[in-house]
């Protein structure tokens, strides 16, 4: 079975129905059915699996900041060394990390972020974010900042095509038809 949400069914398994049926209508006539069907076949589920726990998300955080050794990131972590290897070993398998020898000492191996990896920097800043406000009281012992400027990085936000932030009720979903049907006629 292919691993993606395209593929009829897969994040289904992910979902329980227990989950799914729980979903209320909210008074402004929320179509309960195609909210079901998009649930069932949402890619969060598949993230949440794959990186949704906190050790997961401290070794991502180790690797964007340049740990790529077992041992590195065992002592920076505090992590035990069976959940630390079960865990890159998730990571490796779900394509988030690659395992290859180390040219300079080939009985060590280097733990490196893929591109699919890579593209996890947003999701990990804006988890790391809503922790500095909602977990931390607004205070943490170090700041991330701009390499260039030195300055804190802003705020992750939503963003529309032309740059607008976007707050939850200016949202909507569309089907990739209806999407592919409004871009035709554009």
């Amino acid at each position: 079975m292919s691993k993606n949400c395209s593929s009829p069914g897969f994040c289904a398994l992910l979902v329980s129905e227990r989950e799914t049926r729980t979903v209320a209508a909210s008074s402004a006539g929320t179509d309960i059915a195609a909210f079901r069907e998009a649930a069932l076949s949402c890619p969060i589920p598949m993230a949440v699996e794959l990186i949704g726990e906190k050790w997961a998300f401290l070794i991502l955080r180790g690797a964007f900041n340049g740990l790529e050794h077992f041992e590195q990131f065992q002592a920076g972590l505090g992590i035990a060394r069976n959940i630390l290897s079960d865990r890159l070993g998730k990571l490796v398998a779900g394509g988030i990390m690659e395992r290859t020898p180390d040219p300079s000492d080939k009985r060590k191996v280097i733990y490196a972020l893929t591109e699919k990896g890579e593209d996890l920097l947003p999701a990990v800043l804006a988890m790391r974010q809503w922790g500095e406000r909602w977990a931390c009281g607004g205070e943490a012992s170090v700041v991330l900042a701009d390499n260039v400027s030195g300055q804190p990085i802003r705020p992750i936000c939503v963003q529309a095509q032309d740059g607008r932030q976007l707050a939850r009720g200016d949202l909507m979903w569309i089907s990739r038809e209806e999407f592919l049907k409004r871009d035709r006629a554009a």
